[in-house]
């Protein structure tokens, strides 16, 4: 059987019982949308890479441990570990990332104090908790195309293609779900930034 045709969770699976081209045919696979991720927000190329590299040193380390939860799918699974080393990166190098605020409100450019002392830990845990709280007071279509779209890192067309609805619905939806939040933020004046 070509490996190539297999899906990520099978290309997992054979990679955990000792076939080591799997992993090959997943990186492959996925090289080009994670990099451009890690890219978009280092803005490095040589920083990027490494972190890409170190992306999926982490991803072999956790699937030889036997840690891989099958629960979620393997490209979110990885973009969260590439996400939180990009947050690492920033954090190691003491620079803030470059947020372009176009006027529209985005409530994941939070800035983050760097310092990762206690107090900054919980405040940070809880604007995470407020804002997922407010999240689901959205409107079912519009929390579900943000989650798709923030945690799950879909694209707006995996999102059209898993809800039925058009492209730009799944934009409208997150466009209003987005200007929901913002408006529920200024009601109950809750604090984004510690």
């Amino acid at each position: 059987m070509n490996t190539k045709s297999l899906s990520d969770a099978h290309l997992v699976r054979k990679y955990i019982s000792g076939e080591e081209n799997a992993l090959s045919v997943l990186i492959y696979r996925h090289q080009s949308r994670l990099y451009g991720f890690i890219f978009s927000k280092i803005q490095d190329r040589d920083a990027a890479e490494d972190v890409f590299q170190d992306t999926f040193i982490k991803v072999i380390r956790t699937l030889k441990l036997g840690n891989y939860n099958e629960q979620g799918k393997f490209l979110p699974w990885v973009m969260r570990i590439a996400h939180n080393l990009v947050i690492d990166y920033f954090r190691k190098n003491n620079r803030m990332p470059k947020f372009k605020n176009k006027g529209d409100f985005d409530i994941f450019s939070v800035l983050y104090d760097h310092d990762p002392n206690v107090e900054n830990q919980i405040v940070d845990s809880q604007i995470t908790e407020h804002l997922r709280n407010l999240l689901n007071r959205l409107p079912d279509e519009q929390q579900r195309v943000i989650k798709m779209r923030i945690y799950q890192d879909m694209s707006f067309k995996e999102i059209s293609e898993n809800t039925g609805v058009s492209i730009n619905t799944a934009l409208g939806r997150m466009r209003y779900g987005l200007i929901n939040l913002r408006k529920m933020i200024n009601k109950y004046k809750i604090s984004l930034i510690n």
